[in-house]
């Protein structure tokens, strides 16, 4: 419910006194629906004598029909003083017939819905009159398409500016020329239904809930940015000119507040000139982690022996599905790398009790305190929203009353109660659902979720900070990768690498299949084989998209088009190979700018090779080269200092009290 108030009357002059209106009081509200925002009114008083009036109905196309019936008009007062606007006894020169539908969608009165409820789909508003003030109470009169008039509708108790305020949200209203007290509906082109399920609303309501959410509607319509934006700035001309492409990408940079970039205020800053990082190297993979390497790699208490040997696995070939369940709990930090199965099995125990107290917090919310806690509400609503459209072809997920959508919900209503101030924004439901389709248990996939969600808080923190380093980073690593290409994305207006802020806002989500964002995780979770693993994988997106942006010279609009269309059609071990063969070329690279380092966690005597340093039998087996292993030695190193310092720490948490 986007907009609700009372007291909202319709006057009719059929009562048996004409010289008395018949004041028929309702609730007015204004709903998003899945598909679109309706109207909607209806009677506080369901006792009403409906005899004279019957009730609104639809035709197919969605047009609420008011069929005039000459018969059952009722005469206008004689004495109506001249000034009396029509519109007040709408109600007495019409009757309103329920047109026949051939598809069924008919109902009778006998289904108990008032006769004098109705309501219409924005999509089929024409205009809007209004009285002005210094008339007593407000009223409006909406017009439909085919010029039909609905009643209008007196605000007793409250202004009619804020209903106006509610539909420019979602329509664009402009003063009539003719009639100041008429707002026409600006009519906005048909969305393209070249990408997904889209929305019947106009680019302009788009827009401004992107300048108002982001996150929203990146997640909800990014495929479908492009379209949007330039229809909503196309010139009312018959020559239907387009803005230059530097307007709209100024447009983008104040949509989303606090990501317009200026490289040379950022801290850190450093201006890169063009380097040979050499030859990108071969790289292989091998086959997925199996339960016997595992198990191997595990003492008689359960133990993992060798940490770093066993994330190198990983890092190279991922894990079989079968070892999933217990192998992330470990990578995602849930459970310690040096911990007994006995000190899981009384984590899992603390950790069950403690994720129960929090879900009966929010489950023992009754429905009045629920009314008087808005921010609930909130998180409650679009969760409730988001779980539905969540992975629904999803076996795990498909169908109704499916019990994954059940245990989704409650994971993300119980960590709004773990983590208040953040709460729930959209998006997160996208991380959640991969790891309980892996985790198959409530708990474990709530605390597993806590630890990914500890990892990209700053993602989706109001400020936008994380979104905006990122962003930086990128366009850092990406101008040494390839500085022409670089210099081209900015000669198009795009150097800001907006198009990337789906991909690493909910890491690569969206943009993978199901299974090949299971593999794609586990590799990144390993933090190998250096920070910000994730930035080289766009890199390697990007280059692997160069070739065609530059050769048939993409613009602005293009190139935004291009990286969407990407979605679901790119090959996730050739992406992986290929951010791997980046970060070898950087670490390789022996005058590697300060701030590169910084983004990719290398200590500066990390980035020269020793050339002392031969393969040993694990580099064999992963087939690394010579210079990737050594390269690599110091930053695992490094890791396993971290994680040893980490495990004493965790070992310390589970000793006993």
């Amino acid at each position: 419910v986007l907009y609700e108030q009372e007291g909202v009357f319709i006057h009719s002059s059929c009562g048996k006194n004409d010289d008395q209106d018949s004041l028929i009081a309702g609730i007015l509200r204004v709903i998003e629906k899945e598909n679109e925002v309706v109207v909607d009114w209806r009677p506080l008083d369901e006792s009403l004598d409906t005899s004279n009036i019957l009730c609104a109905g639809k035709d197919s196309s969605s047009v609420v029909e008011w069929t005039q019936t000459p018969k059952e008009k009722c005469s206008r007062g004689a004495d109506r003083p001249s000034s009396y606007e029509a519109e007040w006894d709408m109600v007495t020169t019409v009757s309103f017939k329920k047109k026949p539908h051939s598809n069924g969608d008919a109902t009778s009165h006998a289904n108990g819905e008032s006769k004098w409820s109705f309501l219409f789909s924005l999509t089929d508003l024409k205009s809007i009159k209004q009285n002005k003030e210094g008339m007593g109470w407000s009223y409006l009169v909406f017009c439909l398409k085919d010029d039909v008039k609905l009643p209008a509708l007196h605000f007793h108790h409250g202004d009619s500016k804020l209903l106006i305020k509610c539909l420019e949200k979602h329509v664009v209203l402009n003063e009539s020329p003719h009639d100041e007290r008429v707002l026409l509906v600006k009519t906005q082109k048909s969305l393209s239904q070249s990408f997904e399920n889209l929305f019947d609303e106009p680019s302009y309501g788009l827009l401004q809930k992107w300048k108002k959410d982001p996150y929203v509607v990146t997640m909800g319509r990014f495929s479908k940015v492009t379209n949007y934006i330039f229809d909503s700035f196309r010139s009312s001309d018959p020559s239907n000119q387009r803005r230059p492409p530097s307007e709209m990408a100024d447009f983008l940079n104040d949509t989303i507040p606090g990501l317009k970039i200026n490289q040379q205020e950022e801290p850190g800053f450093e201006v890169i000139t063009r380097i040979d990082l050499g030859k990108q190297p071969e790289v292989s993979r091998r086959e997925p982690v199996s339960t016997e390497e595992w198990a191997k790699n595990m003492d008689s208490e359960g133990r993992i022996l060798d940490v770093d040997y066993i994330k190198r696995l990983i890092f190279k070939g991922g894990l079989c599905h079968t070892l999933r369940k217990e192998a992330w709990k470990f990578l995602l930090g849930y459970f310690p790398w040096n911990s007994t199965r006995e000190e899981r099995a009384n984590l899992q125990k603390r950790k069950t009790d403690e994720y129960f107290r929090m879900k009966l917090q929010w489950k023992s919310v009754s429905e009045e305190q629920e009314k008087r806690n808005s921010r609930l509400r909130d998180y409650r609503s679009l969760i409730e929203k988001d779980v539905n459209r969540t992975d629904r072809t999803n076996k795990f997920y498909e169908g109704e009353d499916n019990p994954g959508l059940i245990l989704l919900h409650d994971i993300l209503m119980t960590y709004c109660m773990y983590d208040f101030d953040l709460g729930y924004v959209q998006g997160m439901s996208d991380l959640l659902s991969p790891v309980l389709y892996v985790m198959e248990n409530e708990v474990d996939a709530f605390w597993c979720f806590v630890s990914y969600m500890d990892q990209m808080h700053q993602n989706f923190e109001e400020q936008m900070q994380g979104m905006k380093t990122q962003l930086i980073q990128l366009s850092t690593l990406l101008r040494l990768l390839d500085s022409g290409f670089c210099s081209y994305l900015e000669s198009q207006d795009s150097g800001y690498l907006y198009f990337c802020f789906r991909w690493l806002l909910i890491r690569f989500k969206r943009e993978f299949s199901f299974q090949d964002i299971l593999r794609l995780w586990e590799v990144m979770w390993t933090e190998l084989p250096c920070q910000n693993f994730h930035l080289l994988l766009c890199c390697a997106i990007l280059e692997s998209e160069k070739q065609q942006i530059m050769d048939k010279h993409y613009g602005f609009n293009e190139i935004l088009k291009h990286i969407n269309e990407l979605s679901m059609k790119i090959d996730v071990e050739y992406i992986l190979c290929k951010a791997e063969a980046i970060s070898m070329q950087m670490m390789n690279c022996k005058e590697l700018p300060q701030a590169v380092s910084e983004i990719l966690g290398i200590e500066t005597s990390s980035v020269t090779p020793d050339s002392d340093t031969g393969e040993d039998e694990s580099g064999a087996e992963l087939g690394c080269t010579t210079l990737y292993q050594s390269i690599s030695t110091p930053v695992i190193a490094a890791n396993g200092t971290r994680d040893g310092a980490q495990q004493m720490s965790e070992r310390q948490s589970l000793a006993p009290a």
